[in-house]
Parts: structure tokens; C-alpha cells; sequence
């Protein structure tokens, strides 16, 4: 992915956690000429304010120590409050804050053509620009010509197919299926589903589709902010309760929709059993994924052991996905990989593990599955060697996963537009 400047400006709605990370990022590869943020409403005492908020983070320290390290001066100059500018680094910055709708924000007015929404409240592609609480297309309608969400697609209607002009990605994994006359609405998934597509797909390749029986997964996943400091009541009509309790001193059961939004990249994965479950931890990122694989295996002799699935890794890191891929034999715990850059998954080869069993399979249940009599059967039960597989993949959910993939597909998208 080329780093030189994209003769454009970027768009950023929200300043939370992904949408401040992604100005970082930004600034750092000196990615566009001039970066917008829409917060939507008046912020403090101010712009200086902003700028204390821009430049300070409390997982990540300062923004300039982030740049250029720990003796680095402060790289936020030239506030003007009234204009609402400032730069980083040298980079110019303007502040919106009059609309949180994102019909209403003046996209236009400052020439941007790319947004990435990263508010996580505009999720339905096929909710109209016009729509009461607003609308990723609203973005649209506001005279941006694409708009990037960072998060996955949520459509409010069961029965609504995905829009034509709608696409969700995952850098190295699919960036192809965005062709750029069709689609405006693009999704970069969720930093859950960026790291599972990079566990899978070098396993997918290997085996094929047709020996991956079944797989699960679980993500032990850091702190965010949906989530509340102290208990509090639940909203009307709120169904889990469990969201309402203290992340501070919980361990949290809840759910992921990346089983889901993994089929949107890796369509093979549609036929193969999949499950998907989330339990949130009382850290402020790092996170961890637990795949477990079902495989077909070849041989009771030589099966499938830990050293091939390892090498699978190595080879797949060492290779194609190497801008996103590491594989590691350090024994590493959460905080090690907070920060590592471009990495949406970091393989913990050293905790991989293996088990292979004969299964026994009636023919008879085969048979009536497939509609034909049991009386053709000439055996009385087939044996099966099996292979289960349990992989270990970090990711850095913010910074170093999540925001350095979604530069990745923002600047790539911008290339295609001029």
C-alpha cells in the first residue's frame, strides 16, 4: 500500500476512539492533504480542547510520542478557533460541529469526496439519506461521492437484501469485490471479523473448503465504549442485561456479529457450520481469538499435527499476507501486542494444538439424509480420522489492528477515485 499523498481530503465523522485513532494513523502516513472531522457539537472551553483531546490518549500516551517518540515536542499548532483549524504535524485540520446528521454536514462545502463514518450509529445501508436519526447515505446526499463505515452493516429490515451499491471488505482479504463505479456504501467490517478472516482463510486455502467440517470460535475482547464504568438501570425494552453492569470489575458474556460479517468476505465459510461468541474483559484493548476447526483428515498415520498448521502461518505471514500477517513462537500476553503495527492478526504458534480421533459415523443417517434406502449400506458404520485444530490469533482492536486496516482500504479507495 503506496504512502505517498492522496491529492484529497478525507473526511471523519466521530472522534471516538476509532475516529481520534484514525486521525493518528493518518497523520503519520501523511495519507491525504487535509483531513476534516465532524463531531457535531460544541466540545469543551473549545478548540483547544479538542486539541488536548486529539493530542492525549490514555492507552496509547501522546500523540507526539506516537509520531516521532518520547522527546518529540507537541505537534498541534496553529488553533483557530473561529475557523475551527488547526495542524498536526503539519497536516492541515478543520473541526465541524454543527451537525450530527449526517445529511446536514457540510461535506460539500469543504471539497470531500471520501468519509469514513466511525460513530457506530450509522450502520443500515438501506436506510434513506433522509431517515429521522439519520443515515450512512446521508453522508452521500451531503456531497460526499463514498462513504466508509467502521463497523459492520446492520440492516434494520430482516427482510431487505444488501443494497447493489453496498460492499464490505476486509483489506488483504476481499478489497477486490469493491468495484468503484458500483459501490458507495463500502463496510471494513469490524477489527472482531478482521482478525478471524486472517485466522481462517490460510487454513481455508490449505484444506479447502469441503475437509473444514465445522468451526467456532470465541473472542476474549477488550473494554469498549458501549459499554458503562458503574451498574446503571436498563433502557426500556432492553433485553440483556448483562451490557448494564460494570466493565471496570466483569468479566462480560455478550455477542459478535463476526461470524456473520465473515461470510460477507470469505463467502466459502456460508457452508461451513460456524459459531461465534464474545465475553468483553475488564482491559482497555488487546484482545484475543480462540478458533477452534473441525478438519477431515487424510490419515490416522500422519495426520494433520501442530507443526503443518504452524507452518500454514509461517508461510502465509512470510508471503502473500505479509503486510497483515505475523506469526509469533514468543509467548505474549495482551499488552505485547497493543500497537503493533499492521497487524490484524498475530498467530501465538506456540499455543497451537491438535487431536486427531477416528470418528464413527452411522451410514444409515447418511443415507436417509441423502433420501436413499439404508438397505444399499454395506457396512454397518464408517470410520473417519478427524483433526481438531485450536488457534490462537491477538489483535490490537484499536490502533494497530483495526485503524491501520481501515487506513489501508480509506487510502485505497481514495487511489481509485482520481
Amino acid at each position: 500500500m503506496s504512502n505517498e499523498t492522496c491529492p484529497m481530503k478525507l473526511g471523519i465523522n466521530g472522534l471516538g476512539r476509532i475516529g481520534k485513532l484514525s486521525v493518528w494513523h493518518h497523520v503519520s502516513r501523511k495519507s491525504f492533504s487535509e483531513i476534516v472531522v465532524n463531531v457535531g457539537r460544541e466540545i469543551g472551553q473549545g478548540l483547544q480542547d479538542i486539541a488536548a483531546a486529539i493530542d492525549k490518549d490514555s492507552t496509547y500516551g501522546r500523540l507526539g510520542a506516537y509520531l516521532y517518540g518520547h522527546k518529540c515536542p507537541r505537534v498541534i499548532e496553529n488553533l483557530n478557533e473561529q475557523d475551527g483549524t488547526m495542524t498536526i504535524d503539519g497536516v492541515p485540520v478543520k473541526i465541524l460541529r454543527e451537525s450530527r446528521d449526517p445529511r446536514g454536514i457540510d461535506w460539500a462545502g469543504n471539497d470531500v469526496k471520501l468519509v469514513v463514518d466511525t460513530t457506530g450509529v450509522f450502520r443500515d445501508p438501506t436506510a434513506p439519506a433522509d431517515a429521522p436519526r439519520g443515515s450512512l447515505r446521508g453522508h452521500l446526499e451531503a456531497g460526499a461521492a463514498k462513504a466508509v463505515l467502521s463497523a459492520p452493516f446492520k440492516i434494520s429490515d430482516k427482510a431487505a437484501d444488501m443494497p447493489e451499491d453496498a460492499v464490505t471488505t476486509v483489506m488483504g482479504i476481499n478489497e477486490d469485490d469493491y468495484i468503484p463505479d458500483r459501490h458507495v456504501l463500502i463496510s471494513s467490517a469490524s477489527c472482531t471479523t478482521t482478525c478471524l478472516a486472517y485466522m481462517v482463510k490460510p487454513l481455508l486455502d490449505y484444506f479447502g473448503p469441503q475437509r473444514i467440517l465445522s468451526a467456532s470460535m470465541v473472542t476474549v475482547h477488550a473494554a469498549t465504549g458501549s459499554q458503562v464504568v458503574l451498574d446503571r438501570l436498563p433502557k426500556a425494552g432492553a433485553k440483556d442485561l448483562r451490557k448494564n453492569r460494570s466493565i471496570l470489575n466483569n468479566i462480560i458474556l455478550t455477542t459478535t456479529g463476526a461470524a456473520k460479517a465473515l461470510s460477507l468476505v470469505i463467502p466459502e465459510m456460508k457452508g461451513i457450520g460456524f459459531m461465534a461468541e464474545s465475553v468483553r474483559i475488564p482491559t482497555n484493548t488487546g484482545s484475543l481469538i480462540i478458533l477452534n476447526l473441525t478438519i477431515q483428515d487424510e490419515s490416522l498415520e500422519t495426520p494433520i499435527n501442530r507443526s503443518l498448521i504452524n507452518g500454514i502461518y509461517q508461510k502465509a505471514a512470510e508471503g502473500a499476507m505479509s503486510d497483515h500477517l505475523i506469526y509469533s513462537e514468543d509467548q505474549n500476553v495482551s499488552s505485547d501486542i497493543i500497537g503493533m503495527p499492521a497487524a490484524a492478526a498475530i498467530i501465538e504458534g506456540t499455543e497451537t494444538h491438535t487431536r486427531t480421533s477416528a470418528i464413527k459415523v452411522d451410514p444409515t443417517m447418511a443415507c436417509k439424509a441423502l433420501g436413499e434406502s439404508p438397505d444399499k449400506i454395506a457396512c454397518s458404520e464408517i470410520t473417519v480420522p478427524v483433526t481438531n485444530v485450536v488457534v490462537y490469533g491477538w489483535y490490537d482492536n484499536e490502533l494497530g489492528s483495526y485503524t491501520v486496516m481501515l487506513g489501508d482500504r480509506l487510502v485505497s479507495i481514495a487511489q481509485s477515485m482520481f
